[in-house]
């Protein structure tokens, strides 16, 4: 352990510990965390991960006697494998991390924090209802304007066109657009959520989207934050661990 000498008044030295940088943490470890994390949400993922080793292997294989390559086909089905097992675990992580905030306060924060590109998302909901705990999150982008609220259809739909009519007032010739995200009709399911974000329309230059972003600053956030618990980098590993980096 590193040690550093700090004087004394008396011109004496007190060895003071200074705490070891923390490791770097590995990209198999993430991919360890990953499955992990699954398999607490979908135990059949081992089976699943192990019927696509061996269907491709096997195909592979299959291909290789056939064709009177074996050991060429036998390394290049590993390495198809491998790429397909990422694969696979990556999309029900995703799943599973859906499924263990889904429902819970701020997972629409948790979800949508997650498109990095083109996008201006509050980090603190615009509206709360501090009884219900329904919110209304707001992001800024090319489409325009768009709130997407949490709560029963009933109740968030008021909430959803008031906050609409604060926005419309500061920003008048923006497209402002709602979405309710829920499991109720007419309600976007939490898989669905980004790519229902990311299909709207593009209306605006990324000047215009800056211009937006400045003028919905006057309007602020809402107070309470969104409650502890739901954390976006613990429901859904790094993207980077999934591609092997």
């Amino acid at each position: 352990m590193t040690i550093m000498a700090r004087k004394k008044s008396d011109g004496a030295t007190d060895a003071a510990p200074v705490p070891e940088p923390e490791k770097k943490q590995r990209w198999y470890h993430n991919v360890r965390d990953a499955y992990q994390m699954t398999r607490r949400v979908n135990p059949a993922i081992t089976w699943i991960l192990i019927g696509v080793f061996v269907l491709t292997m096997g195909l592979a294989l299959a291909i290789g006697f056939a064709w009177g390559h074996p050991i060429y086909m036998a390394f290049f089905g590993l390495l198809l494998s491998l790429t397909l097992l990422m694969a696979v675990l990556a999309w029900q992580t995703r799943k599973s991390s859906y499924k263990q905030i889904d429902g819970r306060p701020g997972a629409v924060g948790a979800v949508l924090g997650q498109i990095r590109r083109g996008w201006n998302l509050e980090q603190e909901p615009v509206a709360v209802n501090p009884r219900t705990q329904d919110m209304v999150f707001r992001m800024i982008g090319k489409a325009g304007i768009v709130l997407v609220s949490e709560g029963p259809s009933h109740r968030a739909g008021r909430l959803l066109n008031e906050e609409k009519r604060k926005v419309s007032r500061v920003a008048p010739n923006v497209p402002v657009h709602t979405v309710q995200y829920g499991n109720e009709e007419g309600q976007v399911p939490i898989s669905k959520l980004t790519r229902t974000v990311q299909k709207l329309d593009k209306k605006l230059t990324s000047a215009e989207v800056a211009q937006v972003s400045k003028r919905m600053q006057a309007l602020g956030s809402a107070k309470p934050p969104v409650p502890k618990g739901v954390d976006p980098m613990k429901a859904r590993p790094d993207r980077k661990a999934m591609k092997g980096r």
